[in-house]
């Protein structure tokens, strides 16, 4: 009896302990799933805001065509500006006249090419950039033209074979992450003639590392061009590398030659080759395709001509603004400008280009306007399988989309995105990953994240950090549109009470930013909601403000400058083409005054100009044109130091 006894109380502390461990492992999957829920949403915001970043800078191109329509008028009054938004210069860069009086001094400590390359070259600049070396100017200019020369021999679309002891490993965005690019390598071995890679754009911007990137790849391209492909991706673009970072970082590194080595950038980007095929199979691009993505077309086009998504077609010289406008579909055949000719794509080229370069893929049937990047299109499950069909293909591979595990596969398994650039928004947001396809087409995917002392943090910590720089780059996006948001509330609040409903709120907040974001989830972290569940909308403004210059201007003022700076400072950077970094008074009145005619932004010429003169600090009739645009930053009530904003996208 006393056996059963304790028979039964071992069983019954059994029961009790395998519940005990059912509720803890019940509670810590719910845990464990609102914290993914929470990273989700923070990706979303991260992902929102940077779409909407490309999207006024696609926005830009309509710019450019409003500057065409004017174009009589701008080639009489500003010549010089039109030769830098149109190509108007010679194409083909004089090497002699980049590198012929560049000296690399005996005092130079940092890494030495010898050319032509030998097999010592790659890991020799690789431990170099470990170092944080930095290459000189004059081996720079050399690498770009060697590569250049390459480049304008291969065609648009490059055809790579894997073999039964040849794999192929297939990268994505490196967007300037060095550490990933080395941590590639690391796993997957350096590119040789026996280890093929095919890297597909983006290796540029928001990074800090992006001309190392671009020198490891250069180097590795001219020692194993057969064996390894770079495609262009967006952001090869010059008119993206001044919003997004890489201008600034290459005029920062070299201060004496970094106009020289951007120019030359300048055309390496217009050469790079548009698409890969394996093994006729796979179709490798940046972005995507659309419903008349032609790649007959794509074979023929002279894709040197492409300078930027940014700069639409343009007409011949003599033609009018209407006469383009009716026959915007005919293949312009170039202008002449002071008796030189400059040549562009037709209006149908420049849109295969562009789709190739900026489309994204979406579960819903059909081809429709990529909505969110402004540029491109999306492209849905018909349009993949119909494309696979015609050319006889398996799959699509592509990258331009962050994903959290590095990869995804849509569309049936019919298309693979691949994105390289761990840690992309934000230390511990997303993995990084590669896929290495082998003989008859099978694939495998390889993840890997950078990890740094606060990617060892538990998964709490690593997900309130992630939410608060989302919520962080959020408010600077509502506070940039805070009088366009108070006029909408007020709209909904008909009693005049200071409060409205959740949905009114939501409603709101949609409309004005348009970020497609789950607003009702996010209130906690913007609002203040009363018990009654009715919102106070002013308390969006609580803890963030704007930074005024001057006092005595409209806050108005002070959000529209704020809300269109990356735009103002790109079109600062065409006009500044000796990168001096400054601009006359009278520049930047005639640059605001197209500027705000086009966009319709309607401030006081008076307010401006007293901005302007007060930036003017020396009184030289002049100012520092990126000094004025960092007068404007974000400041939050809850940070220990203020710091400039930084766009986030």
């Amino acid at each position: 009896m006393g056996c059963n006894s304790s028979s039964s109380v071992g069983v019954k502390k059994s029961t009790q302990a395998i519940r005990a461990a059912m509720i803890i492992q019940n509670w810590y999957r719910g845990y464990s799933a609102r914290l993914k829920i929470r990273q989700r949403y923070a990706l979303t915001i991260f992902q929102s805001i940077e779409y909407a970043g490309e999207q006024c800078q696609l926005q830009l191109s309509n710019f450019f065509s409003f500057l065409l329509e004017n174009y009589a008028n701008m080639q009489e009054n500003d010549p010089a500006l039109v030769n830098r938004l149109f190509g108007c210069t010679p194409h083909d860069k004089v090497r002699q006249d980049y590198i012929g009086l560049i000296e690399v001094p005996e005092s130079y400590s940092g890494p030495r090419l010898r050319f032509p390359l030998n097999s010592t070259a790659l890991p020799t600049l690789i431990e170099a950039f470990k170092k944080q070396e930095i290459l000189h100017a004059y081996y720079v200019l050399v690498v770009l033209f060697e590569t250049k020369e390459v480049l304008k021999q291969m065609p648009n679309i490059v055809r790579i074979r894997t073999g039964p002891t040849k794999d192929i490993t297939v990268c994505g965005d490196l967007h300037g992450q060095l550490e990933d690019l080395l941590l590639i390598f690391s796993k997957n071995g350096l590119p040789s003639g026996y280890n093929s890679y095919v890297f597909n754009g983006d290796f540029v911007d928001r990074g800090k590392n992006s001309i190392e990137i671009l020198m490891i790849l250069f180097v590795s391209f001219l020692l194993y061009g057969d064996d390894l492909c770079l495609n262009r991706g967006n952001h090869e673009d010059f008119l993206m590398n001044i919003r997004y970072g890489f201008t600034k970082e290459v005029l920062s590194k070299y201060k004496i030659h970094g106009k020289k080595i951007l120019e030359v950038l300048e055309e390496v980007f217009s050469w790079l080759p548009l698409c890969t095929i394996i093994d006729d199979e796979i179709l490798i691009m940046h972005g995507g395709i659309s419903e008349s993505t032609d790649l007959n077309l794509l074979h023929k086009i002279e894709r040197h001509k492409m300078k930027s998504v940014l700069i639409p077609p343009i007409p011949l010289e003599g033609d009018s603004a209407a006469d383009f406008k009716k026959n915007k579909a005919r293949k312009t055949q170039g202008m002449r400008i002071n008796g030189s000719p400059d040549e562009h794509l037709s209006k149908q080229e420049w849109e295969q280009v562009t789709d190739l370069l900026w489309s994204d893929p979406r579960g819903k049937r059909g081809c429709y306007p990529n909505t969110s990047r402004g540029g491109g299109c999306y492209f849905g499950p018909d349009v993949t399988a119909n494309f696979l069909s015609k050319y006889h293909m398996k799959l699509l591979i592509r990258s331009h989309e962050c994903k959290p595990e590095g990869y995804d596969i849509s569309h049936d398994g019919k298309v693979v995105t691949v994105f390289s650039a761990s840690n992309y928004y934000e230390e511990g947001s997303n993995r990084g990953a590669y896929v290495r396809v082998g003989f008859n087409t099978t694939l495998q995917f390889f993840q890997y994240q950078v990890t740094n002392a606060t990617c060892l943090r538990p998964l709490h910590q690593r997900v309130n950090t992630i939410e608060s720089s989302a919520i962080r780059i959020l408010k600077e996006r509502i506070i940039s549109r805070k009088t366009d948001l108070i006029h909408a509330f007020q709209l909904q609040d008909h009693n005049k009470s200071g409060k409205i409903s959740m949905g009114q709120w939501a409603f709101s907040m949609e409309n004005v930013l348009g970020l497609n974001l789950p607003w009702r989830s996010l209130s906690s972290h913007l609002v203040l909601t009363n018990e009654d569940g009715y919102i106070d909308y002013m308390s969006c403004f609580n803890d963030i403000h704007i930074q005024k210059p001057v006092k005595e201007v409209q806050s108005a003022v002070i959000e529209t400058l704020y809300r269109y700076r990356s735009d103002l400072q790109i079109i600062f950077n065409v006009v500044d083409s000796d990168h001096s970094g400054l601009i006359s008074m009278e520049e930047f009145h005639s640059m605001w005054k197209l500027f705000s005619s086009h966009y319709h932004v309607y401030i006081e010429d008076s307010q401006v100009d007293e901005l302007a003169k007060r930036m003017d600090l020396n009184k030289d009739g002049s100012i520092d044109f990126n000094e004025f645009l960092k007068a404007f930053y974000v400041v939050h009530k809850l940070d220990k130091t203020e710091q400039p904003n930084t766009d986030p996208a």
